[in-house]
């Protein structure tokens, strides 16, 4: 399958939900899926996942649109979810457990086979049939193991340290969750992905409704002309 290599991130990022959405249609027994529903799950029209299709030289059929198992098939090639990829994860807490139990990743290829922490209190602990191991174990299974990507759950003031030794272990793939900036060299692929700025970002939207809900009360009460606020009598 020709595939044009300089796929945009914007465009890269949409593929897995095209992905989940021919899924949830092969289920329901639909051979062909439109671009407008696609689009649907992605929130784009239907023109843009055509363009971002085109990257893959896929096209659908006019007026059919595109068969759903065949491009779920090349998907599942190019975002190479038909690949098993092992990971270790660094940190325990909380959002690391949750990680670590996900069912999710399975779907994608992903198995997260490894655990560490630096809490004495947490090493010997069994996490979904895995053992949690000391930090002076990753560069050295790392290598043993050739895995390729580490997934960081620790806090901001521990994350450059974690993704120093994941380095040293021949790790090229970062999925960062602690809130921080990793100085890392370019050949180092760095996914970060900051809850507290999603949810600075969610806050905002939050706050503008409520200030666009407040700007209608009031400008609804002014067009009544006295200003006063109207009661239903019962």
């Amino acid at each position: 399958m020709p595939v044009n290599v300089g796929i945009p991130q914007p465009s890269l990022r949409r593929l897995p939900i095209y992905y989940r959405q021919l899924e949830a249609a092969l289920e329901a027994g639909d051979a062909y899926v439109s671009s407008d529903e696609l689009g649907k799950a992605a929130n784009v029209p239907g023109a843009q996942v055509r363009k971002d299709l085109s990257y893959l030289a896929e096209e659908g059929r006019p007026g059919v649109g595109y068969n759903a198992k065949k491009l779920a098939g090349h998907l599942e090639e190019f975002l190479g979810l038909v690949n098993d990829k092992e990971a270790m994860l660094v940190g325990v807490g909380n959002l690391g457990r949750a990680l670590i139990s996900y069912p999710g990743f399975e779907r994608y290829g992903l198995q997260i086979v490894a655990l560490f922490d630096q809490d004495p209190a947490k090493l010997g602990l069994n996490i979904a049939g895995r053992k949690v191991l000391p930090m002076n174990k990753l560069e050295d299974l790392a290598r043993r193991l050739h895995i390729q990507m580490g997934i960081i759950t620790v806090p901001a003031d521990a994350a450059q340290a974690v993704a120093d030794h994941m380095l040293a272990g021949g790790i090229t793939v970062i999925w960062n969750f602690a809130p921080c900036t990793l100085s890392l060299p370019d050949n180092i692929l760095v996914k970060n992905e900051d809850l507290a700025a999603e949810l600075a970002t969610l806050s905002h939207h939050i706050a503008h409704r409520h200030e666009e809900h407040t700007k209608e009360t009031l400008e609804a009460v002014s067009l009544r002309g006295d200003g006063s606020t109207q009661v239903r009598e019962e």
